[in-house]
Formats: structure tokens, sequence, C-alpha cells
């Protein structure tokens, strides 16, 4: 291998390294942990697409109050259930195929508050029982199960907020 191919393959290999990977991550009950002041979980188990942007608007208005701050507030989004079609690129394929979610407003709010550190989990259980893997938006968390997570986070000391 001359100079030239070595050099091409290094640059190759540090751009590689240095993009963050697209799969979804996996967490752990033990991966778990209070992250601020505030912590709090917002559960998302329910079908209605007004009521999961009502939520999304709770939790905003819930960050204003801390100014947005991430040492103040940390706040975790569980999904299980019919709460997981809302962190779907795509329906296609889904049981909610025929349902006239606006993916596209939810993305965008989703990816609003990910910058104030709002995270995404949505449950293990529910993604291998209806094949979702590969549909979950790439800054989703899978975690063992929605229900435990929701247990184990309230163990920590989170505050537990469900939107009627």
């Amino acid at each position: 291998m001359n100079r030239r191919s070595l050099l091409k393959a290094g640059m190759l290999l540090t751009l590689a390294l240095s993009v963050p990977s697209l799969a979804v991550e996996r967490l752990d009950f033990k991966d778990m942990e209070k992250k601020a002041e505030i912590d709090v979980i917002y559960h998302a188990d329910f079908p209605q697409e007004k009521r999961f942007k009502t939520m999304l608007r709770n939790i905003t208005n819930h960050l204003s109050v801390y100014n947005f701050n991430p040492f103040k507030i940390h706040i975790v989004v569980v999904a299980h259930g019919a709460g997981a079609k809302f962190f779907l690129k795509d329906l296609k394929g889904t049981k909610w195929e025929k349902e006239p979610i606006d993916q596209k407003a939810i993305k965008a709010k989703l990816e609003e508050l990910r910058q104030y550190g709002v995270e995404f989990y949505v449950c293990g259980i529910t993604v291998k029982r209806l094949k979702l893997r590969d549909k979950l938006y790439d800054f989703v968390k899978i975690v063992p199960s929605g229900v435990g997570s929701v247990a184990y986070l309230q163990k920590l000391g989170y505050a537990y907020i469900k939107v009627q």
C-alpha cells in the first residue's frame, strides 16, 4: 500500500469515528439516574394525537418555569403501547398505518425539546412485539420495559406526570 492510499484510509477511518452513530440506543435500568434538581417522567401510553401534543406543550411550559436550564430540570418521556407511535419515522407496516398523524409537526417539537435535554424512552417490549426498531427516530432510547422504567425512575426520585 502506498503512502497516498494509507493517508486516504486514515482520513476515512477518522471521519467514520467522528460521525455519531445513527443506531437507536438501548438503556438498562442501571443506566438511568437523576440528572438535575428536578427530575420528571411524562408517561405516554395513550393513542390520541391531540393529547400527545398537549403533553409536549406542557413539557415546554414546565421547562420554561426553570428557564430551560437542564441543570435545574430534567424531563424523560416514557412511551409504551399506543404511545410508541409518536416516535416512529414512518407508520407504514404498523397497526397505526391508516391514522392521520402529523408526524412532521410532532418530530419538529420532539427535536426542539431535545435541545433542552428532554429524553425519549420507548418500551423494548412494545418495540419487539410490534417490530418497530427500524422505524424509531434515532434520538429515541429503548428501555427494557415502559412501565418498569416508570417505576424505576420513580424509585430514583423522579416526579410522575400523565396528561389526561
